[in-house]
């Protein structure tokens, strides 16, 4: 495929972006609001002159920048930051963690004329992109206006190598237009190699997921909530879950609540817009829900307590002693296992965790993490957790000193992108 097909067929596919937009929007109001910027548009306010364009694509790509951008506003207080999203989830974290410190824009889709008038009203000096969010027009437009564009802590699995490689012309031309890669590690670097990647556009800086900041908020709030609940309440999370995941993690909380009638499930869903549904389900199954919106005192017969709120996730994990990571018993790929990690956590998750194949193996090999290949396993390993705590806490902290060893890719991603800072924006 060429670059012109793929335009021709975008533009095919803007009837159903709009539709898109506004079904979404039914259950996240937020997708029908600011729609304008996603096709170019002017949004709220002025855009900051000359600015650091940083493009992460959703909640996750902006809790992995966001220690970075926090280092860029200490060292460069004068340096005007410009961060783009595709999701509300994204731009509401990006509120919540930076506020006015940085503007916030939703990024346009990958419509040549929407791109080129965002350049134009934005003119950045530089376009960092975070992990492996390649879109062959945003890429043009960049080369075109000679915009340097650096990939931050890229990372390129083997399944998707395969599905870049199925358009290896059209790869080939995005890699081309890239400035500098940043790569987790040798093996992905070698996949981009393979794909046509020039090798002396990549430098192995490690991966900036593990350079996290403990914030000791996390721990008060962590520990307010145990205390509320009864500090001696065994206590698991099943965060970031994704349908049906949740009705795996609830027969498997009525299965342990058996043999440990106190037990308290937090269940995390990683997507706003199903709070309702989860609520319903757990209603459906026969618990005793509590969400976390409600803002009331736990009553003891409550058995899940249900997350439904943003920016909150590191303090439930604080509140836990068991986590299990979602999106990884379907095949989903996996999240972050390493932000529980950072609290000392016992972590567990499923067999599907290829989107952090080479974290998940190094947290396996270090004892602060258990795979488990079925729902049956998963119950198997949360039981023994439970029957003996002390091991459960030295598997924590096993995680912790993993975390520990692997951080340094963020001093080195700075200095990576520091020649770029001084650049002039291209009229």
């Amino acid at each position: 495929m060429n670059r012109f097909i793929y335009t021709l067929l975008w533009h095919l596919l803007i009837p159903g972006l709009v539709l898109k937009l506004w079904w979404r929007g039914r259950r996240a109001p937020a997708y029908r609001q600011r729609w304008r910027e996603r096709f170019g548009g002017a949004g709220s306010g002025p855009l900051p002159h000359h600015p650091l364009w940083i493009h992460a694509v959703s909640v996750g790509e902006v809790i992995a920048i966001l220690p970075l951008v926090k280092r860029l506003l200490q060292h460069q207080p004068n340096l005007p930051i410009l961060i783009t999203t595709m999701t509300p989830t994204g731009a509401e974290r990006v509120q919540a963690a930076l506020g006015s410190r940085v503007c916030h824009r939703y990024c346009p889709y990958d419509l040549p004329w929407a791109l080129r008038a965002f350049i134009r009203r934005s003119q950045p000096r530089a376009c960092l992109i975070v992990e492996t969010e390649l879109w062959p027009n945003l890429l043009h437009a960049c080369r075109q206006q000679q915009i340097p564009v650096i990939l931050a802590n890229a990372r390129l699995s083997e399944r998707s190598a395969r599905g870049y490689a199925r358009f290896a012309k059209l790869t080939r031309q995005m890699l081309e237009s890239l400035t500098t890669v940043a790569v987790q590690n040798a093996q992905d670097a070698e996949r981009f190699y393979a794909l046509g990647l020039a090798p002396e556009k990549s430098q192995i800086t490690g991966s900036i997921k593990f350079d996290l900041q403990l914030n000791p908020e996390w721990l008060q709030t962590g520990a307010a909530l145990r205390q509320a609940w009864g500090a001696e309440r065994p206590v698991w999370i099943g965060a970031s879950t994704h349908d049906p995941e949740e009705k795996q993690l609830l027969q498997i909380h009525q299965e342990l609540l058996h043999e440990f009638p106190d037990l308290l499930l937090i269940l995390v869903p990683r997507h706003p817009e199903r709070f309702d549904a989860v609520a319903e389900e757990i209603t459906r199954v026969g618990l005793c829900g509590h969400r976390r919106s409600a803002n009331l005192p736990l009553k003891r017969e409550v058995q899940v307590y249900l997350g439904d709120t943003m920016g909150e996730l590191m303090s439930l994990y604080a509140a836990s002693d068991l986590v299990f990571v979602g999106g990884s018993l379907i095949p989903h790929g996996g999240h972050n296992p390493l932000e529980p990690a950072l609290l000392q956590k016992p972590l567990l998750c499923g067999a599907h965790t290829f989107n952090f194949a080479e974290i998940t193996q190094g947290l396996i090999e270090a004892g602060g993490l258990q795979a488990c290949a079925s729902a049956k396993e998963l119950c198997a390993h949360l039981r023994q957790g439970l029957q003996n705590p002390d091991a459960a806490q030295a598997a924590g902290q096993a995680a912790a000193h993993y975390l520990a060893k692997q951080s340094g890719a963020l001093a080195r991603l700075e200095a990576l992108l520091q020649p770029h800072l001084n650049q002039q924006a291209n009229a």
